[in-house]
This record gives C-alpha cells, sequence and structure tokens, in this order.
C-alpha cells in the first residue's frame, strides 16, 4: 500500500459566534530562546491552526542530538507540521549535557522528579497550562533525534499520562550505555525498562502511541535499535505486529518504508535517502537535518491525528444549503445538517433586532438530514439569524449567521461599530467586532494599523483584520466601516505590542541587536545574565534596540517591522515587502557567529563571504557589514530593498 502525504492546510474555522472578548488568533511565529519549564532556552512556534481534533492545539517537544544546535531546528520544516495539524512546537536546549552536548539519558536516575526529565514534564504542563496558546492537555507528545530520542523514550515512559504519543528518530534502546550509542548494539529489555519507568502509571500506557524511525543510511547509531525500540514498546502496550507494510511518499523521490501494529498503536519507519539525521523533507537543511526524506513532524502530525487514543473524536454538527426567505412578518429558513459520528437531535434558531431583543425557534433534523422552521411574527426592523444545530451527545456545531430585513428599508444610515476588541500575540494583533448597516449595503471595513492598512474579512455582523510585524510599545488601530451610499463610521483602539528580544549580551551581539559601541555599559548592567532588549523606533524607517531605561542601547538600524512606521513605503508591488526581509548590521565575525557569513585564508586575515550569495565582506574579522536576506538562509550584501 503507497501512502500519500495530504498537502492541504487545515486552516481554522472562526465562528461567527466567537465573541469579540475571546477570540484570540496565534501569530503563526518562532519565539526563540525562551526560559521557561526549567530549560534557559527553547525556541517555540505557535501556530495559527489549531487541531482538526480534541479542543485546541496539540504540542510536540522535539529534542536536540548530540553536538546539534536547537537552531538546527529552525530550518528543519517544523512549522509546516505545526501549521497543518496545529500543533505547538517546542524545542528545548539540554541543561545538563553530557559529552558532545548530548542528552544523558545513559547517566542519572530516571525519574519524574530528576533532571532533565523533570524539566521536559514541566515545560509539556506549563505549556498547557498557558490559555493563550490554547494547548489540549490529551494531545501532549515528545519526539527527538539520537541521544534526545532515547531521552523522549526515557520521559515518555516515566509520564505516560503526560505524553499521549512519542517520535523516536535514530536513538539506541532506553537504558543502554553510552557505548552502545556508536558501537555494536545493546540488547535492552525495552518493555521491562518502561513498564518499570511509568510503575504507577501504568493505566496510561493503554492509551499511549510510538513512532520509532531509522534513516536506512544510518551508519553512527546501530540500526538494530529501530526494530528492538519497536517491538519494545509494542509489548508495554500489548499489541502485535499487522502483516502488510506501507510506502510513505511525499514530492519526488522522498519515501519511506511503514509497518504498523495493532490499531496503529506502534508504527516503525525507515527514511529512504536519510542518514543520521532528522529527517526534515524537501528544502530542510541544518546540522543533522536532512531533506532528501519525508518530512517527519509532519508524519508524525498525521500519525498523532489519526491515532490519539485520547481525544474524544466526537465532532460538531455542520449547517449547510441554508435558504431564508421574509414573506410579510415572518422569516422562513430550510437547510441541512449533517454529523459525521452521532445524529443531529435539534435546531436552534435566534433573531436579534437592532434594539437587541431576540426571539427564538427550535425544530428537529428530518430523516433526509433536511429542517425547516418559521419566526414569530416580527416587527419591522433588521434581524441578525443565528442557526445552530447540536448533535445526539450535545455538542453544538459553529453557527451560521445573517441578516435578515422585516418591512421596508430605513432612510441611508452610516454603518454601527459594536463589541471592538484586541488580541496580541508577539508583534501580531487582530482587531474583531460587530458591524451592522441598517440598509444591508456595507461596502468594507478597514482597519488602519501603524503599519498600513487591512481590510478586513467580514462575515455576516462579524469583521476580523489581522497585522503582523508591528512596532512595539504602544499602537492604535483605526476601525472605518463603510456603505454603497459613501457614509461611514470610525472607532479606534489602543494596544501594546511587546516586541522585546531577551538573551544574554554575546546573543544579543550575535543577533546584531547590540554592537561593541556600549559594550561596557551593557556589561556593567547584566554580566553574563539574560536581559531584555525592545525594538523602538527612533526615525522614520529607523529603530534602535533598548532596554527598560536606554542605558543599554545598539546601533540606529533598519527597523524589523514592515513600513517602518509609516505605512506605505512606495515600493514596487513586485518587491517584497520589508516584513519579508532581514537586515543586521554588525562586525563580520558576528555575522559569522549568527550564521550569517563564513570565513575563508588563515586566522589573522580571513576572507568573509555572506551564506548563500558568496558576497564578499570587506574589512576581515571587524568590518562592519550590513547583510539582508529574504528567507533567513540565503544572504546578501546591502539593505533589504525598499
Amino acid at each position: 500500500m503507497i501512502k500519500i502525504f495530504r498537502q492541504s492546510v487545515v486552516l481554522p474555522f472562526l465562528t461567527l459566534v466567537c465573541l469579540a472578548i475571546t477570540c484570540a488568533s496565534q501569530a503563526g511565529n518562532w519565539q526563540n530562546n525562551v526560559t521557561i519549564g526549567g530549560f534557559n532556552n527553547v525556541h517555540i512556534y505557535t501556530p495559527d491552526t489549531t487541531s482538526p481534533i480534541g479542543e485546541g492545539k496539540g504540542l510536540l517537544i522535539v529534542l536536540h542530538g548530540c553536538t546539534q544546535s536547537i537552531d538546527a531546528y529552525l530550518s528543519a520544516n517544523l512549522e509546516d507540521a505545526a501549521e497543518e495539524f496545529g500543533l505547538v512546537i517546542a524545542v528545548p536546549d539540554a541543561m545538563n549535557k553530557a559529552g558532545f552536548g548530548c542528552w544523558s539519558y545513559w547517566q542519572g536516575t530516571k525519574s519524574r522528579s530528576a533532571g532533565d526529565y523533570k524539566n521536559l514534564i514541566s515545560l509539556a504542563t506549563t505549556l498547557s497550562a498557558d490559555t493563550v496558546r490554547g494547548i489540549d492537555a490529551n494531545q501532549v507528545y515528545i519526539a527527538g533525534l539520537s541521544s534526545g530520542a532515547t531521552f523522549a523514550n526515557t520521559t515518555a515512559c516515566l509520564a505516560p499520562d503526560v505524553f499521549a504519543g512519542m517520535g523516536i528518530s535514530a536513538g539506541p534502546s532506553i537504558g543502554t550505555s553510552s557505548n552502545g550509542a556508536l558501537g555494536p548494539c545493546e540488547t535492552a529489555d525495552v518493555q521491562a525498562r518502561c513498564s518499570q519507568y511509568g510503575s504507577g502509571y501504568t493505566p496510561f500506557f493503554n492509551s499511549q502511541i510510538a513512532s520509532l524511525a531509522f534513516g536506512r543510511d544510518d551508519t553512527t547509531v546501530n540500526q538494530c535499535y529501530n526494530q528492538q525500540n519497536a517491538d519494545g514498546m509494542a509489548a508495554v502496550y500489548g499489541v502485535s505486529p499487522l502483516a502488510d507494510s506501507n510506502q510513505i511518499s511525499e514530492g519526488s523521490g522522498r519515501t519511506a518504508d511503514e509497518k504498523l501494529w495493532q490499531d496503529s498503536r506502534v508504527s516503525m519507519l525507515w527514511f529512504d535517502n536519510v542518514d543520521h539525521a532528522w529527517s526534515g523533507g524537501a528544502g530542510a537543511s541544518g546540522s543533522y537535518i536532512n531533506g532528501n526524506g519525508i518530512n517527519y513532524a509532519r508524519y508524525l502530525g498525521q500519525y498523532f491525528l489519526d491515532n490519539n487514543q485520547r481525544v474524544n473524536r466526537n465532532t460538531a454538527p455542520t449547517i449547510s444549503d441554508i435558504q431564508i426567505s421574509v414573506s410579510g412578518q415572518v422569516i422562513s429558513i430550510s437547510g441541512q445538517a449533517n454529523d459525521a459520528e452521532t445524529f443531529v437531535e435539534q435546531i436552534d434558531v435566534s433573531f436579534t433586532d437592532t434594539s437587541g431583543i431576540q426571539l427564538t425557534s427550535s425544530t428537529v433534523i428530518e430523516s433526509n438530514n433536511a429542517f425547516s422552521l418559521h419566526s414569530p411574527a416580527l416587527d419591522d426592523d433588521l434581524y441578525v439569524v443565528r442557526i445552530t444545530a447540536t448533535d445526539s451527545e450535545g455538542l453544538t456545531g459553529d453557527a451560521y449567521q445573517t441578516t435578515a430585513r422585516v418591512g421596508p428599508a430605513p432612510p441611508p444610515q452610516a454603518p454601527v461599530l459594536s463589541n471592538l476588541a484586541v488580541t496580541t500575540e508577539a508583534q501580531c494583533a487582530t482587531v474583531s467586532g460587530d458591524v451592522v448597516d441598517v440598509n444591508q449595503d456595507l461596502a468594507s471595513v478597514v482597519v488602519s494599523f501603524d503599519v498600513g492598512d487591512i481590510t478586513a474579512t467580514v462575515s455576516a455582523t462579524r469583521f476580523s483584520a489581522t497585522a503582523c510585524n508591528l512596532p512595539g510599545g504602544t499602537n492604535t488601530a483605526i476601525i472605518t466601516a463603510t456603505d454603497d451610499a459613501g457614509l461611514m463610521i470610525s472607532d479606534s483602539l489602543s494596544f501594546s505590542i511587546d516586541a522585546g528580544q531577551t538573551a544574554t549580551l554575546d546573543q544579543h551581539i550575535s543577533a546584531a541587536r547590540l554592537d561593541y559601541t556600549n559594550y561596557a555599559n551593557c556589561y556593567l548592567e547584566y554580566g553574563t545574565e539574560r536581559f531584555k532588549l525592545n525594538e523602538t523606533q527612533i526615525a522614520s524607517n529607523q529603530c534602535q534596540w533598548q532596554d527598560d531605561d536606554n542605558s543599554c542601547a545598539g546601533p540606529a538600524q533598519s527597523c524589523s517591522f514592515a513600513g517602518g512606521g509609516d505605512g506605505d513605503d512606495g515600493s514596487d508591488p513586485d518587491t517584497p515587502p520589508a516584513s519579508d526581509c532581514a537586515q543586521f548590521t554588525t562586525s563580520n565575525y558576528y555575522h559569522k557567529v549568527a550564521g550569517r557569513a563564513y570565513s575563508t585564508g588563515n586566522y589573522l586575515s580571513p576572507d568573509y563571504f555572506a551564506n548563500g550569495s558568496d558576497d564578499p565582506m570587506p574589512g576581515s574579522t571587524w568590518g562592519n557589514t550590513t547583510l539582508s536576506s529574504l528567507d533567513d538562509v540565503n544572504w546578501s550584501v546591502g539593505a533589504c530593498p525598499q
């Protein structure tokens, strides 16, 4: 059997009944070097989407391998899986590393309260408790590469109540020694060890799932561990292997063989054309990141989506084919309602006039999934009609909402705005609210942010507009609703954007937020501790990174947010916007440290070149150069296009 990965992106459906004060929008971006859950540095990606199952987003914690920086996973295509399957991705840097920067799976006590095992459990529970990210505690998973894979497996065995599934790539078996990582295969009783680690939490193994994977070209860690790990976890779960195997295909020439156990509780993968590395799919790159195989993170997203044993898979009913008509003082409604798992038990409709008075009607579904009903006799007015369907388990689906008029239209009036609200995430803001035009001739709703105008999406009475790359500090959004007659109404909202970055002094310099001009003041104030800098606009399209009192500040440079605060830079529409272009000005040496450049030649007088373009960078080690990139991979000498 051949399985082909689905290419469609699962996007969240913004329900029309979503209250303005509770509708949240995630930014879909990385927050790097976050201190959380016992770790000093965690890269976290929060997607725009939610999981198609359960309630909210999933969480996938990914553990690096030996000698591997967590920065490598910024170019491993993890975002693809995050957006497609509604997964928050967290990549922590191990706190208690063994030799070669490994997760020390062969050392120390295997305990929920020890070392990085404790930290990983804390990371999972802390993120799950973050109501802004909206993570479903039943969709928390852990994965890793090499030493990170073994540590992930051990952690999932210690805390099967926390982790619903695991993805173990190129990892030695749990409980093996460090010699087993690079030498001959060590025999390990994975079942006994995992069961021992999870003693006291045994019932949770009944609903845990596991994916075990290896590259066929891996010559670093013995490939025997893939089968040993799969057999061991299958024994823990009490499932037997299925006879057939599948081939996973993703794009041109990227394949893997898949072996499943009963109820897909265990999956064993063999990646084609992958060595000892995380299989990242097309375009993936970085230290121990391989772009020749399938995207393992996407595979895990699909595997967890299809086989998670802990979520309630009853989906809400859907409404379609809605027809609305008005006769005299009565609004009539008909349509179809369907439910995939159970059956639709009831249809509820509310009719709300412009003064807020609401009347309701209900009906049951007919045998052919059709429904129809009529409103009570209504006064002349414009009514917001809201239709919902509820299934036999009491789950109510997304509302269908529109407007209908009873009686003649009133004289022309401007639209009315209400329930205005703004939610923020990182440097993004979403403005939402209600807009009602009693003449039913609304032309547009436009939200003016500090970076420019955004035409809002309007559905019935609800509107929403999102802008990103906003400057830090106080921002203002002006909402303007206009009808076909040119009548308009405006209102405004103020909100605050936290555009800060927290890092050590050396890390701030490497990222070109600081240079050595103000080094002494910064070092005397913060030493080697992590501290926060905010990007502050100081002139048109010029910004400076500053601490709270501006005692530690960097050089003036181009703003990272779009537009530099004036909204329209007059650039050619075919030129990529500034928000897609990264730009840093610092010494050649720190460009190299940050991965934007490389050097050749001798130690005393090296030559420096921009990664990707190979543009020469004048001035040797301490030459000061501006580099820009449209993809954070290929860098060129010079500023971003204006």
